[in-house]
């Protein structure tokens, strides 16, 4: 069964030094490198010699050579690259397996046998190949950063048996994996079918940031690449929730039988994360909810894998992941020793069975883990390690140890490791001379167009709609905003078997009574989740992720920033996956704007309005229908929309008086949709207009009545533009009509979206000669009072001078 290790030759052997580019001799010995030189170029795809002129670059500080002297290796460098640490214990490790010298390991706590463990010899030589894989990876990414072609240095050496993850897992689990768990994720990706040429150029075009990287597509370096794997942002443990939301919504979807679930419903969701980031407040928050699920009943069957070296970047673990795991985890924890792949594999399996067979959560620790090198090559270890601290971490290899084992275990001998890590170094090198030749991102316009998924044309919408089941009997009579919200939420559920709504307090109502009789109606497709915003929008990503299309309700809007990152990983999640991994989802954000009740904390008018997100706000109930049915149906295809509701709006009655003006019949045709574009006209006229939204909208509507009672004007005209996050195109038609303009915004000055929008529309040149913006007061809203927002008094004086 060795022999699959592939095969070698005394002539790979001796090339070895040549591919690395360094030999195994010290920083100061520069001797025969004209001979590296050669080598480079011969070495080159399909045997073409070519030699191309040598650049420099600064690299951290110093003067580097480029990519294209890097495969040339001038003699100037190569006394430096040999001297960098992971080059230099590389070609240790080289010696000692030619020497047949690899230390077996002492017996630890939790340690196995291959056999004992249940794995086949085959198993063990797949993870010691992704081992050698990832410490030659590791290698060549440094000397790439070296010559100023490579811009991911996070090391995974130390941490090379975690392959045995990748084993224990089946191909079709979710996995999303900690950046230094690299060897899990080649162990996958082999599992998967992918040749090993295929998966080391892959992770090569990571490393170069190429737009041919099937993961990142040249904006970031990340693990992954398989339909079941999930992208890991450098958030510290954010991960975490959206795991728990896929775990839970993986289940959810097979209850729904939804026609394409995204995960098989016997599938676990496998997370990793470092020892450091237990105290991080994504993980504390994941593992509450994952507790608290099993405590309600709800199947939720994640697996958490916490790596312990001991180190978060400079902070020592002190022992504490240890005391953590013992008072606060109450799932079953399962240990192992991480520098025995036997023992990871055993762990890892029983941790997810256990989680298969239960749907209930569970972690397994992989302790004595030891960071070899440097957290990433700007990493000072001297500032917060001694000499003897640094140096004995490098000593501690737990690759040699396991092929120490696989020798005496009858699994390997040292020639065939040799030859396999030869050829695998080959396959190294090659991959970065191909990587590094390939197109990087190089317009504005390649980032814009990854920020979100297409839109969907409200042509097709419209007709997809019309084909969508009948909603139950709705009133034709007048109806507030908030009961025709709760009759458009009721349609959709009824007609899209995969839409889910959950948020806080939902199930009996809500603050505001917009989702009263749902949950008696669909079950637990309307749920409340404890009061966390983190793990209620990382619930949200995970059930995109499993293939529902979440309706996420924060209860006000103050209360997004409390689960922030969250919220902004949904939005990034298009652009850092190049469009493959989008988490379409509608955030319903309630408690916004004017109101007396709650003070600032439940009248927030502030908005985010990161790249990538549509925000819409409506005035009234039946473009809030029109235009959920649209928004709804682009979460659907992957867009992130939100939705702010104006809280004063949602029982108003009245403009005017006992005008009954805001009260309107619900729009009972399906196909009747609002989109992005659609702005909406109140009065005739060409003088002025005035464009607001949501609640800016009825304080417009008054204020122009008091200027045409009071000041004599005319040809005033209100614009309703909901589209908050970009200009909608009604608006440009619009404006060309009018002598001027006056944008009367909710939120506060100087965080108010129109202030793009001018921005936009004044670069278009659409803009009139006489202009105005107008804002809330940028400052907070006390309680018991409308000071603060924005008035009619304010639309009036902002008015005037426009019309002069």
């Amino acid at each position: 069964s060795s022999a699959s290790f592939g095969p070698h030759t005394e002539g790979s052997r001796r090339s070895w030094g040549r591919r690395l580019c360094v030999r195994a001799r010290p920083p100061s010995d520069t001797r025969g490198m004209a001979s590296l030189g050669r080598a480079a170029v011969s070495g080159c795809r399909g045997g073409r010699r070519r030699v191309r002129p040598i650049d420099a670059v600064e690299v951290h500080g110093q003067q580097c050579c480029s990519f294209a002297s890097y495969r040339q290796k001038p003699e100037a460098q190569a006394g430096k690259i040999a001297g960098l640490p992971e080059v230099r214990r590389l070609m240790e490790f080289r010696e000692k397996l030619a020497q047949g010298s690899c230390a077996l390991p002492e017996a630890r706590p939790h340690a196995v046998t291959f056999q004992e463990a249940g794995l086949s010899g085959q198993d063990v030589q797949l993870a010691l190949e992704a081992g050698l894989a990832t410490f030659l990876l590791h290698a060549q990414s440094r000397v790439a950063n070296f010559c100023g072609e490579g811009f991911y240095t996070i090391g995974p050496c130390g941490e090379e048996l975690l392959g045995g993850v990748g084993l224990a897992l089946r191909p079709t689990d979710a996995s999303a994996l900690h950046y230094r768990h690299l060897s899990t994720s080649l162990v996958r990706a082999l599992r998967s079918g992918k040749s090993m040429d295929q998966v080391l150029l892959d992770r090569a075009r990571g490393f170069c940031v190429s737009t041919q990287d099937p993961v990142g597509g040249g904006h970031h370096c990340l693990l992954g690449g398989g339909a079941n794997d999930f992208l890991v942002t450098s958030t510290l443990a954010s991960q975490s929730c959206p795991a728990v939301g896929r775990a839970a919504g993986l289940r959810l979807a097979h209850h729904l039988k939804i026609e394409r679930p995204l995960l098989p419903p016997d599938a676990v969701s496998y997370v990793s994360l470092g020892d450091g980031s237990v105290n991080n407040a994504h993980f504390l928050s994941a593992i509450n909810l994952a507790e608290y699920m099993q405590h309600r009943g709800f199947q939720c069957p994640v697996v958490f894998g916490i790596s312990d070296n001991g180190l978060c970047i400079s902070l020592k673990g002190n022992g504490w992941l240890d005391r953590f795991a013992e008072q606060r985890l109450g799932m079953p924890v399962f240990y192992a020793d991480g520098n025995s792949l036997a023992s990871v594999y055993k762990a890892t399996r029983d941790a997810a069975e256990h989680a298969r067979r239960r749907h209930v959560p569970a972690t397994v620790i992989f302790s004595g883990i030891t960071r070899r090198f440097g957290h990433a090559a700007t990493d000072r270890q001297e500032a917060y390690l001694t000499q003897a601290e640094i140096e004995a971490a490098e000593d501690h290899d737990a690759l040699a140890g396991e092929c120490a084992r696989a020798v005496a275990q009858g699994v390997a001998s040292y020639p065939q490791l040799l030859g396999r890590l030869e050829e695998l170094e080959g396959m190294v090198q090659k991959a970065f001379d191909e990587a590094s030749e390939e197109p990087k991102i190089t317009s504005r316009e390649a980032c814009l167009s990854f920020n979100c998924q297409p839109l969907v044309p409200k042509a097709q919408v419209a007709k997809e709609a019309a084909g969508l089941p009948s909603a139950s009997k709705v009133p034709t009579t007048p109806q507030l905003m908030r009961q025709c919200m709760t009759l458009a939420f009721n349609e959709l559920l009824e007609a899209r078997k995969n839409l889910v709504y959950i948020g806080e307090d939902v199930q009996h109502g809500g603050y505001y009574r917009v989702t009263e009789g749902l949950h008696e109606k669909h079950g637990w497709r309307v749920a409340d989740f404890p009061p966390d915003e983190t793990s209620l929008l990382g619930v949200g990503i995970g059930y995109a992720q499993a293939g529902l299309v979440p309706i996420v309700e924060i209860p006000y809007a103050k209360y997004l920033d409390c689960g922030g990152d969250m919220f902004f990983e949904a939005v990034i999640m298009n652009w850092l996956s190049v469009g493959r991994k989008p988490c379409g989802m509608v955030i319903r954000l309630q408690g916004f704007d004017k109101g007396v009740f709650g003070g600032n904390y439940h009248t927030h008018n502030i908005l985010h309005l990161p790249p990538g997100l549509d925000v819409v706000a409506y005035s009234n109930g039946p473009d809030y229908v029109r235009g959920l049915r649209h928004a709804v149906a682009q979460a659907a295809a992957g867009r992130v929309v939100m939705l702010v509701d104006s809280t004063d709006l949602l029982n108003r009655r009245h403009l005017f008086d006992k005008d009954d003006a805001w009260r309107r019949p619900y729009p009972v045709d399906h196909s009747d949709v609002m989109d992005f574009d659609e702005v909406t006209t109140h009065g005739e006229g060409d003088r002025l207009l005035i464009v607001s939204y949501g609640n800016g909208v009825p304080t417009a509507l008054r204020a122009r009545a008091a200027l045409e009672k009071e000041h004599g004007a005319s040809g005033i005209v209100v614009a309703d533009a909901t589209y908050l996050s970009g200009v909608p195109g009604g608006l440009v038609d619009l404006l060309p009509r009018f002598k001027a303009v006056l944008f009367a915004d909710v939120c506060k000055m100087g965080q108010h979206p129109q202030a793009g929008q001018v921005c936009q529309l004044q670069a278009q040149g659409v803009l009139p000669a006489k202009w105005r913006s107008i804002a809330a007061v940028p400052t907070y809203n006390p309680l018991g009072s409308t000071l603060t927002f924005l008035s009619e008094e304010d639309v009036i004086k902002g008015a005037l001078p426009l019309l002069g």
